[in-house]
């Protein structure tokens, strides 16, 4: 499994260790992943993805991970959000057409 968040794409960087006698040696910075279960009102049933800490912070801050994914355009979300941006259009698409008119 790689060490990339599924929303924003953040991933490994790499740089280095500086010892006091500044030698310098090669390191990898991990993101903070979480695996974290969002509730999806639309689809009605939890979504479990793994997240940066961050990107959580942001979902929550915009409202739940539907309302995050149908406000961000395409192309800055991975194909991984994307499908299940798509997947929330067609639940959202089935209850409209479901529902009676008033």
């Amino acid at each position: 499994m790689s060490r990339r968040c599924e929303i924003t794409g953040k991933g490994v960087l790499s740089g280095n260790n500086v010892s006091h006698a500044n030698n310098k040696t090669r390191r990898r910075f991990l993101p903070n992943l979480q695996v974290t279960s969002l509730l999806s009102d639309t689809l009605g049933q939890p979504v479990r993805m793994r997240l940066s800490t961050r990107a959580i912070r942001t979902v929550e801050h915009n409202g739940g991970i539907d309302a995050f994914l149908l406000g961000t355009p395409n192309s800055k979300l991975p194909p991984e959000a994307v499908v299940l941006k798509r997947q929330i259009q067609r639940a959202q698409a089935k209850k409209a057409a479901s529902a009676p008119a008033a």
